[in-house]
This record gives structure tokens, sequence and C-alpha cells, in this order.
């Protein structure tokens, strides 16, 4: 079933008053991360990244239209597929590209690899690869928020396999209890591995955000391949966290294109329900509604895809280039 067959597709665009740079600058955030893990790919394939590599391509509008619309005083929490978010949140590419190489340039001097990616200065809490693990440590974090009085949000990414999980429950229901500033981001890929919902949730895959009703949360469903869409709910639900305090569920439809990991060749699916998919990518639409609607050059839309280009190029180098971590860094960051 198609997402537009789930929920309306938003057409009417931004609701709040956006610069043309902040348009622009979305386009060339989505571009980033989805050039980022084309190039990842190639790496792993190559035999440079060691491991399990899960790209995000296909979900890029959720990354960058939710977190833009955070303040930077704000907190991202995610799961391993965690490369779009970490990049959305200010990461650098070539910091982020060096991490997945291992070497000791990287976000964590290469120890954290693909699905632990953390930058505390941005108030990027992590990726983590125990699925809904990461719920009740970003839980934490907003009652040390509630608790020290400021106004920060707390924005916790998971996919649909986390609903089954018993941390899933368990945190939704301390965070309707304390009433905690958090949003419970849900990116609905359809799929937990090669698992499709349907199969592995009593009710099916759709329309998950109404599990929220059992801890009296507010949730909504949203498409998550319509930037606008993903950018305007979650900056009112933001503001009204910040005025009433939360939490709030949102349940982003989505698709991802390629396989869980670089690891499956995703044999599950039909080619015709990922092209299917393919025709909303949230990139291409919103360079056509750029250029259609808005009256963008489009040379500066071009240009903008020459820079990422470079970019990530430059990323690429620098990660090649970066040096393995020395063996006595291993006994750095230990603590138990």
């Amino acid at each position: 079933m198609a997402i537009d067959e789930l929920i309306p597709n938003d057409k009417t665009g931004f609701a709040y008053d956006l610069a043309n740079s902040e348009l622009s600058d979305f386009y060339r955030k989505m571009l980033r991360i989805r050039r980022f893990e084309e190039a990842s790919a190639n790496l792993y394939m190559q035999g440079h990244i060691k491991g399990f590599l899960h790209l995000y391509i296909g979900e890029e509008a959720i990354a960058v239209g939710s977190i833009s619309a955070l303040s930077s005083n704000d907190y991202v929490v995610t799961h391993y597929r965690d490369h779009g978010h970490a990049i959305a949140k200010g990461m650098e590419s070539k910091t982020a590209m060096a991490e997945l190489c291992g070497k000791s340039t990287g976000s964590s001097g290469g120890k954290g690899g693909s699905m632990h990616l953390i930058d505390a200065s941005k108030k990027f809490m992590g990726g983590y690869a125990i699925v809904a693990g990461q719920m009740p440590m970003a839980a934490g974090i907003a009652l040390a928020n509630q608790y020290r009085g400021d106004d920060s949000v707390v924005l916790c990414y998971f996919g649909d396999g986390a609903v089954n999980e018993g941390a899933f429950h368990e945190t939704m229901n301390l965070a309707s209890v304390w009433n905690l500033p958090m949003i419970f981001f849900l990116e609905n890929n359809l799929y937990g591995m090669g698992t499709h919902a349907d199969r592995a949730r009593a009710g099916g895959a759709h329309e998950i955000y109404k599990a929220a009703e059992a801890y009296s949360m507010p949730g909504v469903q949203i498409d998550g391949m319509q930037l606008s869409t993903v950018y305007n709910h979650t900056r009112e639900i933001v503001e009204d966290i910040r005025t009433n305090g939360g939490p709030r569920f949102i349940e982003a439809m989505c698709y991802r294109y390629r396989g869980h990991s670089m690891a499956d060749p995703s044999m599950y699916r039909e080619r015709e329900e990922v092209e299917e998919h393919r025709d909303r990518d949230p990139i291409d639409n919103y360079r056509k509604w750029l250029i259609e609607d808005q009256s963008f050059d489009e040379k500066t839309i071009n240009d903008i895809d020459t820079e990422i280009e470079t970019e990530i190029e430059s990323a690429v180098k620098f990660a090649m280039d970066s040096p393995e971590p020395e063996p006595d860094t291993l006994f750095e960051n230990i603590y138990v």
C-alpha cells in the first residue's frame, strides 16, 4: 500500500515564513545525507568500512525536517541508522565518514563506528545499536532537563521494530507519568529487518501512533517523505511542549530504498514496491518544488549539487588519509 493511501499527501508547503536561504539549505542538508550514504556504501563494498552499515537513503526528509524544527539547545537521541540524524544535527560529513572507517579523526576516535555516532557538543547524544535501547536514555535526558528547569526538548527516534520491545512501553509510560519534554518519533519504514510490520505487530504496520493513547499521550501520523509536512508538525509540537510540557508522539510513514543493512539483499520486497516508493522521493520532489513552485533558479540548485559532491569527495579523502587509532587508545575511556 502506498504511503499516500494511508495519509493525505500534503502539498501546501510550509506553514511558517521561511527565507529562501532556509529553503535551499533544507535541500542542501537532504542531499548531503543522500550523497554521504551512497559514498559510505561504496567504501563498505571496497572493504574500508567494517561491521554493520545501515543506510538512511529514502528517509532524509525526516531527519532534516524534524531536526531543523529544533533549537540548538534541543537534544537528539537515535537508533543504529543514525548517519542522517548526526549530519542533520551538525556533525561534519568528514568526521562521520572517518568514524565509519574506524579512523582516529572520527567522532569517537574510530571506536564507535556506524551505529554509535555522537557529538555531545551539538547535543546529538548518539546512535544506539540495541533496538529501543535509546529510549530510556532519551527519557533520562528529558528528566534531567526538566529537573534543571530549562526548556530543552528531546527528540527520540526509533523504528517500527522497537514498538514491540518492553523498553518502548516502559519509557512511554514514565514519560507520560512525569510529563517529560520529549518527542517519541517513529520512523515507520514498514520493515523490522526483513519482516513486514504486518507480520510482527498486532494491529499491523499502520496507525501505530494510536498506541500513544494507552499512555494518555497525544499522537499524530504524518507523511515522512514530505519535508514540509515533517517540519510543520515537528515545529508545532516542539513549541507546544515548551509551553505545556510533553511528551508527544509522531509516526512518520517512510521507506528505506536499500536493505536493512549492507548485508541484506532485500529479497523479501518486490521491485515494483520499491519503485512505487521511489516515485515519492523526498529529494527529487523537493528539488522540483523549489524550481517550479518557488521560482528557484535551476543553476542555483545545480551549484548546490556540485558543492555537496565536492564536500563528500573531500570527506572520503579525509577518512582515507586519516590515521588508524593508536593501540594505547584501547585503554582510554574505560569505566568498568
